[in-house]
């Protein structure tokens, strides 16, 4: 007798297979960890993914497509769409991020049966992107989130704090995996395109936008030049963006490039840089750092709670442009064979998939025990200001 599995959807990507994106690469990393274990739907966005690209399954997951894009605006409607079909056809709703969540009180009265879990992602209403109107209708609905989801799911410490204090309700900490990620030695054909890789360099991979800090972390290394920066994002999708390579592509030290989707060649880069530079500010445990992390490099991190718990207090830190320059005309005083040693620990202890999937398996099945969390932290004052 066939053995029926639990349905499991997940809302809230682009899709799978994934291309980029935090959540995108967690529901291609589920689906591979959990395929044989649930009987998983995607929901995946035409807007993404080309008629030719288009599967009705994969990986043993089946795939469902909505006519809408996954972000921006329209991601509300997205989610939501992708809720009424999920709640008739599945058992256990997996909500990445808050955008569509004004649609769960409707589920919790007509579906009580429906499980539903929502990851909160990394405080999006508190994002510089967004407006004034825009961000109150994010924290709304993160907060009916929080109340009407039967089990939250934190990706940072921090983030767990901030959700028992604001609303008073424990959390589960679940971080992200990093080894879908290889080192890689750099081809010639990749010294031929980028022959600035032939020296030592930093490296930061991130999407342009403020609350990154990538105005500070250019400013930092544009006052020095004893390394050069190789620094790779979305330049051209904001006035942000398109004002920072207007001020700094003058600098023959800085190597601002455009977006690599292509993982062997950017892990060629990103393997072989001298440091990481890390500036997010935002957002919990961001994927790029457990992924530096993982591939063994040593990380110069924007000096916030986030980025600290992530690393265990085991990288350096800086909260200045002028910070950020001194530590990099003094990088050879600093210990990176001994920095890189104890990421790579604590990257091989925390951010492996299969840690990460079985932890979400065992939040769907209902065998996980939810503890009280415990925190030797105070969370930063806009946070604190948000709560109070």
């Amino acid at each position: 007798m066939k053995i029926q599995k639990n349905k499991l959807a997940i809302i809230g990507t682009v899709g799978v297979p994934a291309r980029y994106g935090g959540f995108e690469t967690l529901a291609h990393q589920l689906v591979e960890n959990l395929n044989t274990e649930y009987d998983i739907t995607v929901y995946n966005s035409t807007k993404h993914y080309s008629a030719k690209e288009r599967v009705k399954e994969w990986n043993g997951a089946k795939i469902k497509y909505i006519p809408l894009s996954a972000n921006g605006c329209c991601s509300i409607f997205y989610d939501i769409l992708s809720m009424i079909h999920a709640v008739i056809f599945s058992q256990t709703l997996l909500i990445l991020g808050v955008s569509g969540c004004l649609f769960l009180p409707f589920i919790k009265l007509f579906f009580p049966s429906k499980k539903i879990i929502v990851n909160v992602d990394g405080l999006e209403w508190r994002r510089a992107k967004w407006n004034a109107y825009a961000k109150t209708f994010l924290s709304v609905s993160e907060r009916v989130a929080v109340w009407c989801a039967n089990e939250i799911i934190a990706d940072n410490a921090a983030i767990q704090k901030y959700v028992l204090d604001r609303y008073g309700k424990k959390s589960n900490l679940i971080e992200y995996g990093a080894d879908h990620n290889q080192v890689e030695d750099i081809k010639p054909e990749t010294f031929k395109k980028y022959p600035f890789l032939n020296q030592e360099y930093a490296f930061k991979v991130a999407r342009i936008e403020p609350e990154n800090n990538i105005h500070t972390i250019l400013k930092g290394f544009a006052k020095q030049d004893k390394l050069p920066l190789v620094l790779i994002g979305n330049w051209k999708n904001s006035d942000y963006g398109k004002s920072l390579i207007n001020e700094f592509s003058g600098y023959d030290h800085l190597h601002l490039l455009d977006p690599i989707y292509e993982s062997n060649l950017l892990n060629q880069i990103r393997s072989n840089a001298k440091v990481y530079i890390h500036g997010h500010s935002e957002g919990g445990t961001n994927p790029s750092l457990v992924e530096a992390m993982y591939l063994a490099l040593p990380i110069i991190s924007f000096d916030i709670i986030y980025n600290k718990v992530t690393t265990e207090n085991q990288a350096v830190y800086f909260e200045t442009s002028n910070e950020l320059c001194q530590l990099i005309k003094d990088v050879d005083l600093l210990d990176l064979d001994k920095i890189s040693a104890n990421l790579s620990e604590v990257a091989n202890r925390r951010y492996l998939w299969s840690v990460i999937a079985d932890k979400y398996s065992n939040l769907v099945a209902g065998t996980s025990t939810l503890e009280m969390p415990t925190f030797d932290f105070e969370l930063p004052n806009q946070l604190q200001q948000a709560i109070n």
